[in-house]
């Protein structure tokens, strides 16, 4: 099978598109590049689809070597034919191999192996024939010291026959067919933990059964949780007669005694090996298909909270706050530098409110600050009001921002090297700040599972999560650009074609030499050859550049073109830059060559129009119900304003002001059927929300979205 035939078949994007990706992949292009800067070479696919042909495009490759190593494997056995050889090289995916390199795998020690050393081959040969009229006189001619009675025979053969019955493949698709149909997953609780505490969280699940498939990813991953702990044992069952009758009907041609071996062998086949085998097949099965959908789910979450909205290039002060050990300040220039720190004590038990206050409003007017930012954590809404009540002589925003994952940043190698001289409360505070700044630019120094995000990120493949979200914070960092002069190393590994060691090389560079004047001068960082540097130049943008199209998404490769639309308009490119009366009357057909086309002719003149320009919403002051400062507070009918802070399949989880988030069941998203809660509510949005209930000693709220 050729690659292009596996990727025409799991697509349904044109050939020639997928031929050309594929080369592009195989001269070690990005999906960032190919999606911006090669539209012409596949057909204008977007980095959804060429992320489908990444993924194809691995997945045959390990089919592949897969394939290579069976064929090895059975042609050192002696026993690969030329039919076997076709019958592999065909085979569409892996459970096909497999089934076809079952009858030739190593195993431990079987039965059937026993069997087959004491002789009893061709007696399972004449059983499964059904040409024998007294089976247990053809059986005495098998006996010896090994096998001393007629039973014991007969039980060899058995156990020869079920091991034929599971090895052929016909029987084993027809029951993945009935089990994937029919299958139900059923749990039961372990006695002893019914009562743990910990287990109660599960007793949902206690004693539960449905159609597996019909059990969504969500509850899957919930059960098999639940039975990793120990605390509920799962099983899948399924009418076995159903299916028992069935491989009968193709195995029993007569009815003498051969027949009811047969049978024998078909129970013992179906019960030891093939039911064990396929049903916990179909279970990993539905786990990986659990995975993907919480990995995609994971990977919208954070590509929402990547491309959340930024203040900007402003001074702020960031607060993490806390009782006992105080509220952590510190003040940020607009650069993100840290200016100052200090810790304030206007809570319980010191309660230094007026001290605190005093000291928050001389730190803002000493550095000038135009934006405080308070952790969402412990006390915040306590020191929020605290805020709110100073009277500066400049109007400030206050902003509530979320702190999940500032205690791992602030641990971290990166935090280290960044505030060698700063305790983790500090360097916690500034990571606050400057995610109100620019939450691109300090969450990808963050492990993303760390951020919060996810639906049973720990539960699912972690190869398979580590990839997916590094493509989003790829794709999100490149579809904004980075400012070389002041991103960080975290920051610029991201970028096209750079990775972690050349954007070390970056900031070594620009520490030694100074800040790049222009996208030449990035050709002079060590070990930057030419594909990185094709690949990466045009999502790093130069502020102040001489050259405007440096701090755009022009590719070098692309500026003759844009200085000949500027000549051609009879002005200077500075000139054409913004004027949009004049761009929308070139006609772009006139630029086209061989290699460039309208879509890139197109996106060279929208960032003619507005260069460098940063899609986010900006940041906006947010404030919670003023009334409402625990769960015993709500009461069901109110209408409460929340911010979205997590988004799962089955529905989104809402801040409301208080310790305990409320969930919006996916039903209670729209009066009309919801396939995806996305396209409802997105994170970090604010939105109004209607109590529908309150479980206090569960902790649980449950919200309606209202339609504002």
């Amino acid at each position: 099978m050729q690659l292009t035939h596996y990727l025409l078949q799991h697509t349904d994007l044109p050939q020639k598109s997928i031929e050309n990706t594929v080369a592009l992949l195989n001269e070690d292009c990005t999906i960032p590049f190919i999606a911006r800067y090669r539209k012409e070479k596949t057909g204008n696919l977007d980095e959804v689809a060429i992320g489908k042909i990444v993924d194809f495009k691995a997945q045959f490759e390990a089919l592949e070597k897969r394939k290579v190593t069976i064929m090895k494997t059975i042609s050192e056995q002696e026993l690969l034919t030329e039919e076997l050889r076709t019958k592999l090289q065909q085979a569409p995916d892996l459970v096909t191999v497999e089934d076809l390199y079952l009858p030739f795998k190593k195993k431990r020690k079987t039965k059937a192996e026993t069997a087959i050393k004491n002789g009893l081959e061709p007696l399972a040969k004449i059983v499964i024939a059904q040409n024998a009229r007294n089976i247990e006189e053809t059986a005495l001619r098998f006996m010896n010291a090994q096998v001393e009675t007629v039973e014991d025979a007969l039980e060899g053969a058995r156990h020869i026959i079920a091991e034929w019955i599971n090895e052929r493949t016909d029987i084993r698709n027809q029951l993945r067919n009935q089990l994937a149909r029919f299958a139900q997953l059923t749990t039961k609780v372990i006695g002893t933990k019914k009562e743990d505490e910990k287990a109660q969280k599960y007793r949902d699940y206690f004693d539960w059964s449905e159609a597996l498939n019909r059990c969504p990813s969500h509850r899957l991953l919930a059960i098999l949780r639940a039975e990793s702990e120990k605390f509920i044992r799962v099983k899948i069952e399924i009418e076995d007669d159903r299916f028992l009758k069935r491989i009968e009907q193709r195995l029993v041609k007569s009815n003498n005694a051969c027949a009811a071996q047969i049978r024998l062998a078909l129970a013992d086949a179906y019960k030891r090996l093939l039911f064990p085998s396929l049903s916990n097949e179909l279970l990993k099965k539905a786990k990986e298909k659990a995975d993907h959908e919480a990995i995609s789910v994971f990977s919208k979450n954070l590509k929402q909270l990547l491309l959340g909205a930024p203040l900007g290039e402003k001074r702020i002060l960031a607060i993490d706050p806390g009782f006992r050990s105080g509220c952590k300040i510190v003040c940020l220039t607009a650069q993100g530098g840290l200016a100052h720190n200090e810790t304030i004590y206007p809570h319980a038990p010191q309660n230094d409110r007026n001290g605190a206050m005093k000291k928050i409003s001389s730190l803002c007017d000493a550095y000038k600050i135009e934006a405080i930012a308070i952790g969402n954590g412990t006390a915040s809404r306590e020191t929020e009001q605290l805020v709110k009540r100073i009277p500066f002589k400049n109007p400030l925003e206050v902003f509530v921002v979320s702190e999940a994952g500032a205690s791992i940043y602030s641990a971290s190698k990166i935090a280290r090297d960044e505030f060698p001289n700063y305790d983790i409360t500090v360097r916690g505070s500034v990571s606050i700040g400057r995610r109100l700044a620019d939450p691109l630019s300090e969450l990808v120094k963050i492990d993303p599972k760390s951020i919060g995000v996810g639906q049973y990120q720990h539960d699912v493949d972690q190869t398979k999560l580590k990839n997916s979200l590094d493509v989003v914070v790829q794709s999100c960092v490149n579809s904004v650009g980075v400012n070389i002069n002041t991103a960080s190393v975290p920051l610029l590994s991201y970028v096209s074609g750079i990775g972690p060691k050349l954007a070390e090389n970056i900031v070594a560079y620009r520490n030694e030499k100074g800040p790049f004047l222009n996208r030449t001068a990035i050709k002079k960082v060590a070990r930057l050859g030419e594909k990185a540097y094709e690949q990466g130049v045009a999502f790093l943008r130069i502020k102040n550049a001489k050259n405007p199209l440096d701090d755009s998404a022009v590719h070098p490769e692309s500026y003759a073109i844009a200085n000949k639309m500027a000549k051609d308009q009879g002005s200077k490119l500075n000139e054409l830059i913004g004027n949009k009366k004049v761009l929308q009357q070139i006609n772009l057909e006139a630029y086209c060559t061989k290699d460039i086309g309208l879509p890139t002719l197109k996106d060279i003149l929208a960032e003619l129009e507005k260069p460098g320009l940063d899609t986010r919403e900006k940041a906006k002051v947010f404030t919670f119900n003023q009334d409402i400062r625990a769960i015993t507070d709500l009461r069901e009918g109110q209408l409460l304003p929340g911010i979205v802070n997590n988004i799962t399949n089955f529905g989104c989880f809402v801040d409301i002001g208080i310790k305990e988030s409320g969930l919006i069941h996916v039903s209670n998203l729209s009066d009309t059927f919801v396939k995806d809660v996305s396209q409802h509510v997105h994170l970090h949005r604010q939105i109004i929300v209607k109590v529908l209930s309150i479980d206090v000693p569960r902790k649980r709220i449950q919200l309606k979205l209202h339609k504002q």
